[in-house]
């Protein structure tokens, strides 16, 4: 099971993981951004570390929100967000952010953030970006987030031009022996027009990506951020998937 960008929406991620027959799940991978935007920064960086097997890596907001970079770079919404955020965390979740690296390699995949060339800031959006990535990583498929859109890159050969694909819901994709660099899109704060929560499984085994969709309790939510004094462009923009 392959999960991104939490940002602190703990409603949406038990969504999720209530979707998931977890006993047939081997591991549960998250590819950063567990914190920042929304209310529960504690408690979703909890829930993630109540599975024994899982593999995690650092993402923008969680480094943004622990100090270990600037962010004169974000918003003034999610630099708001993300000082409140940094003010929430207790000594040990703040501790576990700091601890989290930023690539992980398992078997044939290679997990990061943003991108295998810079694994915390940069967006893999335009083609010319992910066709330079693929040189970055050796392994058959590097798994990334960052962007809050599904999305599978195919790596160019010289019997396939490179070609991206935009997953439909419950719809396996067939891997094959071309490399991807495949995004599973976000839990906590979709961008693609769909305000679902977004969630991938990968089954290595049968050679299959499986993309799924998960509606949540939108409302409780934004209703968690109004009371904690969250942005309004942070609380209005859940509900349209952007």
């Amino acid at each position: 099971m392959v999960i991104s960008d939490i940002h602190g929406n703990v409603v949406a991620l038990d969504a999720v993981l209530a979707d998931v027959d977890l006993e047939a799940v081997d591991q549960i991978w998250c590819l950063g951004d567990l914190v920042g935007y929304g209310p529960s920064p504690n408690q979703c960086i909890n829930r993630l570390r109540e599975f024994s097997d899982y593999h995690c890596v650092a993402g923008n907001h969680d480094w943004a929100a622990i100090g270990r970079i600037d962010i004169v770079e974000f918003n003034p919404s999610a630099q708001m967000a993300c000082r409140w955020t940094g003010q929430q965390l207790s000594p040990e979740n703040r501790d576990y952010l700091e601890r989290l690296p930023t690539r992980i390699v398992q078997g044939n995949c290679t997990l990061v953030h943003g991108s295998p060339r810079e694994p915390v800031w940069e967006y893999i959006i335009y083609p010319s970006t992910a066709q330079l990535n693929f040189q970055f990583f050796d392994s058959h498929l590097c798994l990334v987030g960052h962007t809050h859109a599904p999305a599978v890159f195919h790596e160019e050969t010289s019997t396939q031009k490179f070609e991206i694909t935009i997953p439909v819901a419950d719809q396996p994709i067939r891997i094959d022996d071309n490399r991807l660099i495949v995004n599973p899109g976000s839990v906590g704060q979709p961008r693609d027009g769909d305000p679902h929560a977004a969630y991938m499984i990968l089954d290595e085994e049968a050679r299959i990506i499986e993309y799924h969709r998960v509606s949540y309790d939108i409302a409780l939510t934004q209703d968690l951020m109004l009371e904690k004094g969250l942005p309004d462009s942070l609380i209005s923009r859940l509900a349209f998937g952007w």
